[in-house]
């Protein structure tokens, strides 16, 4: 996650991110009409936010898929988002690590911060300029290197002309299409109401 953390081995993680709905925060139209179809999103808030997370310990874990993968789901806003759900809660099961992916329309404002629990410390994100760090000294602030890529396009450009090894980043094939089993893992699990294996 950093150069200079030391938190050791991964026990936890927990990602909070949501905002207060695709439809309150003004999305288009066409935007909002495929985030609300079960059938081409798959989901509401557990597909549009649940990604986020499962790609993050899926990156934190080297790649691995979690043993088994367990969810819920709420329908806060039937009114505002009747055929998907509009809060999500993932648990991802590995040998000696959990992730927590929190994922909801139905909050105050946009939140987007991540807990990571190490066998020494304890690392959170609470945006994606400001990292704090804690051992058992007390916390210090870490200094977050800006983005090699700010833009999705000039990093699909370069990846495709070789420029760019992808390897297993946030963006590579591997760990999304671990993320990929993980959303629909999550999907069966809140709709059939129990743990899935993978």
């Amino acid at each position: 996650m950093c150069n200079t953390c030391n938190v050791g081995d991964i026990r936890k993680m927990i990602v909070h991110d949501g905002h207060q709905g695709p439809k309150e925060i003004g999305c288009s139209k066409d935007f909002l009409a495929w985030l609300t179809d079960p059938v081409k999103n798959g989901g509401g808030a557990i597909r549009d936010f649940g990604c986020y997370g499962a790609d993050l310990m899926t990156w934190l874990m080297h790649g691995k898929a979690p043993i088994a993968v367990t969810a819920m789901t709420h329908h806060i806003k039937p009114s505002v988002y009747p055929k998907v759900d509009d809060d999500a809660t993932i648990l991802l099961e590995y040998p000696d690590a959990t992730g927590i992916i929190e994922a909801s329309w139905n909050w105050p404002f946009s939140i987007k911060d991540t807990e990571v629990f190490g066998v020494s410390g304890y690392l959170h994100a609470l945006n994606n300029n400001d990292l704090q760090e804690r051992l058992k000294g007390g916390y210090e602030n870490v200094t977050v290197k800006p983005a090699l890529y700010r833009d999705n396009l000039p990093y699909l450009a370069d990846v495709l002309s070789g420029k760019t090894d992808p390897g297993n980043d946030l963006s590579s094939l591997p760990v999304n299409l671990i993320v990929v089993r993980i959303l629909e893992a999550a999907s069966r699990s809140a709709k059939e109401g129990k743990r899935i294996v993978l």
